[in-house]
């Protein structure tokens, strides 16, 4: 039940100010809020279930010393990396914004393209290798499909007048102080 817990807690906030909430937001302008939410919801699910396949496999091969100081360091990465803020490119935000029929399938798609590689799915990675695969991977969809979900009704309440700026320095304070803890906790 701790790496259900651990796991939503960290993917939401790093899943605050991130592109696949921008995509979320451009995706609910275009469509109802149900398939954008269930596309998200079956993109997140598999990349996850990938992440912590490849987080279990790290973490059984490595020793829990190495592994914490890697993910600590890999955490204020991530703090550094909300810092710098994420963007739509024109093609992702084209992506986002094309009319099709089956809103369900273009949601699901792009979100699945767009976590290959991302903070979120990296971060998953590295729960994975310190929590249980089964709590880690239903944590970190439940946090990030919630973080999305937030995005997609902020997005059609309050448009692009949302405090960005305010969401990113959160986010990355929340993955400085999760990194400086993993650190303290291996080196101590």
């Amino acid at each position: 039940m701790e790496a259900f817990w651990i796991s939503l807690a960290v993917i939401f906030v790093a899943e605050l100010g991130d592109k696949s909430q921008l995509m979320a937001m451009t995706f609910a302008t275009r469509f109802k809020a149900w398939p954008v939410l269930a596309g998200i919801t079956i993109a997140t699910t598999v990349v996850h279930l990938v992440s912590v396949g490849v987080g279990g496999l790290i973490g059984d091969a490595l020793p829990t010393q190495a592994i914490a100081v890697v993910a600590g360091i890999a955490f204020l990465g991530f703090a550094l990396w909300t810092l710098k803020g994420d963007e739509l490119s024109d093609e992702e935000a084209s992506k986002a914004g094309r009319t099709t029929r089956n809103a369900l399938i273009a949601v699901t798609v792009a979100f699945f393209l767009s976590e290959l590689g991302d903070k979120t799915m990296l971060a998953t990675i590295t729960l994975a290798t310190q929590h249980g695969w089964v709590g880690t991977w239903i944590g970190s969809t439940v946090g990030m499909v919630a973080a999305d979900a937030l995005a997609i009704v902020a997005g059609r309440l309050l448009g692009k007048h949302l405090p960005e700026r305010a969401i990113r320095y959160g986010a990355a304070a929340a993955f400085a102080v999760f990194g400086i803890a993993l650190l303290i906790e291996a080196l101590l």
